[in-house]
Parts: C-alpha cells; sequence; structure tokens
C-alpha cells in the first residue's frame, strides 16, 4: 500500500499528516481551526493542511490512497455528513465534509468519529497495544471519549463513547452541549475558560489571559495552562483540580459499566500534563469504583498530537493493522 493521509480536526487546530504503509509520517503540517465562516471555510482549512503535509513529504497529493478525517459532531461515514459540530464555527447543521474534500483534493476522503479514531491508534499502534479492551479519554476543548472491546472499536448506534457527557452532577453546570452536570461542563477546555472568564468579571485575580495576550493566542491553550499551573496561578490550579475530578469520577463510572483494561488519555490537556495528570485521574477514579482493588492501568497516549492524525489515516481501506500485528 502506498500513502495515505490523515487530518484531525479539532476546536483549536487542524493537524494533517501523510502516512507510509509501515505507518511512519512522511510529513505533516498544522493550522488553526477558523474561528469565523462555516462549515465550508473549515472544509477550505483542511484541504489547504493537507496540500501543506503532502508537499512537505515531497508526495504527490493524486497519488494517496485516500483520506481520512476525524471530525467532532455526528459522523455519517456513509454519507460522508458531520451534524451538529458545536466546537466548530456555524455548524449547526449538516455538512457534506467528506465530497467537499473530495472534490477539493481529488482523492477519496471517508470520515469517523475524532476521538474514536484516536482510541483507535492508540489501541493499533500506540500505549493500547498491550491490552484487548479500553477507554480512551481525550482531554481537550471538549471532553471525548472512545471505546475498544474485544480488539474492536464500538460506537454503538453511533454516539457511543460520549465520556464527556456523563453526569457528574445533577443539576450541576451548564455544558457546552446545552445539559447540566456534564464531565464537560467542568473539564472542557472550552467550559474551563468560559468559567474563568466570568471569575475575572466577578473580580477573581488570574495571569492565564494576561499570559493568552503575551502569546497572541486568542483563546486559553493546553500550552496557556500548563504554564499558569507550572508558575501556581490560583484560579488555573482550582479549575484544572476540579477537571481533574470530574474526569475521574466519569471514568470510573465508565470502568463500572464496562469493565476494560486500560484508560488511555490523550488530547491537548492530557497529553501536555502528562502521566502525573493521568495518576491523579486514576487516584480520582479509586473512590467510585466498584472493584477498587483491581484498578485499569491508567496511561498517557504515546502517538502524541499526531494520534489522531494517525487514526484518521487508518480509516483508509487496507490501512488498519490487524491486533496480531500492532
Amino acid at each position: 500500500m502506498s500513502a495515505r493521509g490523515g487530518i484531525d480536526l479539532g476546536g483549536t487546530k487542524v493537524q494533517a499528516v501523510v502516512i507510509d504503509a509501515q505507518h511512519q509520517v512522511l510529513g505533516q503540517a498544522r493550522v488553526p481551526t477558523p474561528t469565523e465562516g462555516g462549515p465550508q471555510d473549515v472544509a477550505d482549512a483542511l484541504a489547504g493542511a493537507m496540500h501543506e503535509a503532502a508537499d512537505t513529504a515531497r508526495v504527490e497529493l493524486g497519488s494517496l490512497t485516500g483520506i481520512g478525517v476525524g471530525s467532532p459532531g455526528g459522523v455519517d461515514a456513509g454519507a460522508g455528513t458531520v451534524r451538529g459540530a458545536g466546537n466548530l464555527p456555524g455548524w449547526e447543521g449538516t455538512f457534506a465534509l467528506g465530497p467537499a474534500l473530495q472534490d477539493a483534493l481529488g482523492v477519496p476522503a471517508h470520515l469517523g468519529n475524532d476521538v474514536q479514531v484516536a482510541t483507535d491508534a492508540e489501541a493499533a499502534l500506540g500505549a493500547g497495544r498491550p491490552f484487548h479492551s479500553l477507554l480512551g479519554v481525550f482531554w481537550g476543548t471538549g471532553v471525548g471519549g472512545g471505546i475498544v472491546l474485544d480488539d474492536r472499536p464500538w460506537i454503538g448506534r453511533g454516539a457511543g463513547g460520549e465520556l464527556g457527557h456523563v453526569v457528574v452532577k445533577e443539576d450541576g453546570r451548564v455544558c457546552p452541549c446545552g445539559r447540566k452536570g456534564c464531565v464537560e461542563a467542568y473539564a472542557g477546555r472550552g467550559a474551563m475558560e468560559a468559567r474563568a472568564r466570568k471569575l475575572v468579571e466577578e473580580g477573581h485575580h488570574t495571569d492565564l489571559f494576561k499570559v493568552m495576550e503575551e502569546r497572541g493566542r486568542t483563546r486559553l491553550t493546553s500550552g496557556i495552562w500548563e504554564r499558569a499551573l507550572e508558575h501556581g496561578d490560583d484560579m488555573a490550579t482550582e479549575l484544572i483540580d476540579r477537571a481533574v475530578a470530574a474526569i475521574g469520577t466519569g471514568v470510573a463510572s465508565a470502568i463500572n459499566l464496562l469493565d476494560v483494561e486500560a484508560v488511555i488519555i490523550g488530547g491537548g490537556l492530557g497529553i501536555r500534563l502528562g502521566q502525573p495528570y493521568a495518576d491523579r485521574i486514576l487516584e480520582q477514579m479509586r473512590p467510585h469504583l466498584f472493584r477498587d482493588d483491581r484498578p485499569p492501568a491508567v496511561r498517557v497516549a504515546q502517538l502524541g498530537d499526531l494520534g489522531g492524525a494517525i487514526g484518521a489515516s487508518l480509516l483508509v481501506p487496507g490501512a488498519a493493522p490487524t491486533p496480531a500485528a500492532a
């Protein structure tokens, strides 16, 4: 099999890669996710990132066997559409992202859920390789989940793995999804930023937004949160602590239901904060685990920031390694 492409569509960045038959990265590109416009503007950004990745890899775009895209929202892989991607600009309805990319790039485009494809990549090529069942927890702009059972992805009727919308507090804070008390309402980077802004308006102090301006950012990225924690920022510490508690509580409920062997922590914040915070999540899980004598292994995603794009590339027919080969 020759080279293929993969694109991870995130709330703050678009990551594109070109991958060879041995799953090695030949070239990559990263561009900001548009903050204005609508789905077509996002599709244009994806196409631009893929062109740049192919140029970096010195591969003709038309020679790729296909391109996979991991997208948030409701993904209909057969139709190539994405519905209601709430963290993306103007994406309330349904948009035919697959056909739009195929027209723009001239190669077949295949869609999957962003977090599930990242989980599949970790299961096949990363930190999940020793395990036959696992829960992927991707802590970034939102909180996403992916499930692998008996070496196979489990998406239920299309919405399996929505860990970010496990309720951890009845009638709690309003989540970006519009419901109350979800994990994401406390731990999603978008919700945490909204909470920080509200606290600042109420007179509380933080250097989070000062660091954001110094770095020329318009959002509180994972790197900004990490820097604030390193400098002992009280607000950042309090909000991250609450996020860790919410994730631990939500993950424990999922473990009580699924009893998987491992939890893989990824996403922008999960990777940036690393194993010390994965260990803290495990400690927050323990009081809620039915079988606290045998907790699952909790590990940080090995594929790093490229995991989602690498996982998306596995959507191209014939690309995914078998469990034995992995």
